[in-house]
């Protein structure tokens, strides 16, 4: 037994941790592969940006000749609203008829084609491994362009986000990449499309990261933004240039006002929640209705042509009205028309499963909100300092954060869109009040209550991995059974029955306690084995699965996870000495340690103790009055 007690000594049983280095993961080595593939994955995101921005300009062609086809009978690409018809009761046919046209699409294209845009790229990312089918890539715009063309009362952003996300998608199928890979080139087509629509490239990646993404990290952010700097390209190139929304230069608010605006910001978060809950109610009561889904959409576009004959302003895409409230002229009734027509006619005509979105009408029916109750407070308050503009672009941002939670998106948009920096801080107050009331009063959003409904959890927040900043040296164990290669198999045997070794596991080295592999204690005993084979020549020639005492037990779970073991040695940074082991039962320790401890509330400093420690220190330090007396 000599050679084991050589091999003792030599590998040093026990192994006492060394914790006095950390320095970069053993595992950058492949930090340029992961830079090649993060290039690899941008170039992709900006080729999906570029297709997508002209498909931006050909979706809006599209919706204004089906708009001028609908509603003036005239074969032309530009742009006219369909509130200025002059159809009289006809018009009410218009939005059925493209509901049947949806409908039909549906059934026999894709039913994927129905809904906001939004809440069904989340749910492929989440539970699909963000794989769209490609037909949405060109069913999407075509049906959004019917049904919006044809009076739909949504935005061209929503269709297109769908698009954008479908397109990146199926570029991401074609090649060899990875899922989380797909997901990131997915979110960068769907940010790139808004951006081409509207010249947002900051909201757009905000977007990403809050709705899409569900991370924050290089490899995620750098191409999205890319793909959204050239999606704003895109859009100053093939549409206009300036902010999409224009409106009146606004002054600097005083305090009074943006306590105001504040207060609105409450005020509309409970609209938001409000039009949330409506939605769903009414989508759920298409549900029970005794027909085909495919007819759903004609019995929305129905009700939409019957609203915009009392309101024509309730018809189409609508980016006019929203410029419109912003400049704080229009008259009271067509606000009201926009914020309680607009919003029954877009509520009933989602609500049965036609194509198209939600950010537009919420901006409108915000907006509408903001300069109604902006109106009201200057009639009772003539003095508050608001005005009526400001209160529209607050509303408008508001009710979006409100009802999907997207607070940076929200703001950001707003100020990108309409290029008013004086409206920071109106926005900054606005939105988190209407966020924080969405927050504490609403459960899902209206982008994720549908996929709620099934059973899918959306993330709601970005925590920092927890095994990500707790390296292996922090937990290792030093109790490893380490034995030398030139030991035979009578020779552990013997050692191990002797001092009673239950471990499975043996860690390897050879004489200079460079580890060359591992065993199990199993294997060791299995009886068709030869007792007087070296230890050596049961060692497959392989390269054995180690971590480094500054590897992550991040990377060191993935280790595991890749190598299908249980345990896995714990090697020095510099060379290859053994110096513990490192179990999964140590990194779930050692996890839950970590969550205890950013969970549990506790006091660091004790005013009490700190007072009492005051008054002792006092007491030693005051001298008697009585023993001065004496002096």
């Amino acid at each position: 037994m000599e050679p084991l007690k050589k091999a003792a000594n030599k590998a040093g049983i026990p192994i006492s941790p060394a914790l006095n280095y950390i320095e970069n993961p053993s595992n950058s080595g492949n930090g340029f592969i992961q830079k090649k593939r993060l290039l690899f994955i941008s170039c992709l995101s900006i080729t999906v940006a570029i297709a997508i921005s002209l498909i931006a300009k050909v979706l809006i062609y599209l919706i204004d000749l089906v708009t001028n086809i609908s509603f003036y009978g005239s074969f032309s690409l530009g742009f006219h609203s369909p509130a200025g018809n002059h159809l009289g009761s006809w018009v009410i046919i218009i939005p059925a008829i493209g509901g049947v046209l949806v409908g039909i699409m549906a059934f026999y294209g894709s039913k994927a084609i129905r809904g906001h845009g939004i809440p069904e790229a989340m749910e492929q990312i989440l539970v699909n491994e963000s794989n769209i089918n490609p037909a949405i890539t060109f069913l999407k715009p075509i049906s959004s362009a019917i049904a919006i063309g044809t009076g739909g009362p949504f935005g061209a952003e929503g269709p297109i986000i769908a698009t954008g996300g479908a397109l990146g998608s199926t570029l991401g199928q074609l090649f060899r990449i990875t899922a989380n890979e797909r997901k990131i080139i997915l979110a960068a087509g769907a940010t790139a499309g808004m951006s081409a629509i509207f010249g947002t490239p900051i909201a757009a990646v905000f977007l990403a990261i809050e709705l899409l993404l569900f991370e924050f990290s290089p490899k995620a952010i750098l191409p999205v933004a890319l793909a959204c700097i050239t999606g704003a390209a895109g859009h100053h190139l093939l549409f206009e240039a300036g902010p999409v929304f224009p409106m009146p230069d606004l002054p600097s608010p005083s305090n009074l006002a943006l306590g105001i605006y504040s207060f609105m910001g409450i005020i509309i978060g409970f609209l938001s929640l409000g039009i949330t809950k409506i939605v769903y109610v009414i989508e759920d009561n298409f549900e029970k209705l005794p027909i085909h889904w495919m007819w759903w959409p004609a019995i929305g576009g129905l009700a939409v042509g019957v609203i915009g004959f009392f309101a024509p302003h309730t018809l189409g895409v609508g980016y006019d009205n929203i410029t419109g409230l912003l400049s704080g002229k229009w008259p009271l009734i067509i606000i009201c028309n926009l914020l309680f027509l607009k919003f029954l006619s877009w509520a009933i005509a989602l609500g049965s499963g036609t194509s198209g979105g939600t950010l537009a009408p919420l901006l409108t029916m915000g907006g509408a909100a903001g300069a109604l109750i902006g109106t009201l407070i200057l009639l009772v308050f003539p003095n508050s300092g608001i005005s009526i503009p400001m209160a529209a672009l607050i509303g408008m941002s508001a009710m979006f954060a409100g009802a999907s939670r997207a607070y940076l998106t929200s703001i950001t948009f707003a100020l990108e869109a309409t290029m008013q920096s004086h409206a920071l801080l109106p926005l900054l107050g606005a939105c988190t009040a209407a966020y924080m009331v969405s927050f504490f009063l609403m459960e899902n959003t209206i982008m994720t209550e549908k996929i709620a409904r099934r059973g899918i959890f959306t993330p709601d927040s970005f925590e920092p991995d927890l095994l990500q900043k707790m390296v292996v040296s922090q937990v290792i164990n030093d109790e490893a059974t380490v034995i030398n290669l030139n030991n035979s198999i009578a020779d552990v045997r013997a050692w191990a029955s002797t001092n009673n070794i239950h471990d499975n596991y043996l860690i390897v080295v050879n004489n200079d306690g460079e580890f060359n592999g591992t065993l199990k204690l199993t294997d060791i005993y299995n009886s068709s084995l030869d007792p007087a084979l070296p230890l050596e020549d049961m060692l497959k020639k392989e390269v054995w699965a180690s971590v480094k005492s500054n590897d992550t037990l991040r990377y060191a779970m993935e280790m595991m996870s890749k190598t299908d073991v249980e345990v896995l040695p714990v090697l020095s940074s510099g060379e290859e000495q053994v110096m513990g082991i490192l179990s999964y039962r140590d990194i779930i320790s050692a996890f839950k340690m970590e969550a205890d401890k950013t969970q549990q509330p506790y006091v660091k400093i004790s005013l009490k103790r700190q007072r009492m420690k005051m008054l002792v220190k006092g007491r030693k330090t005051s001298p008697n009055p009585l023993q001065r007396r004496r002096f």
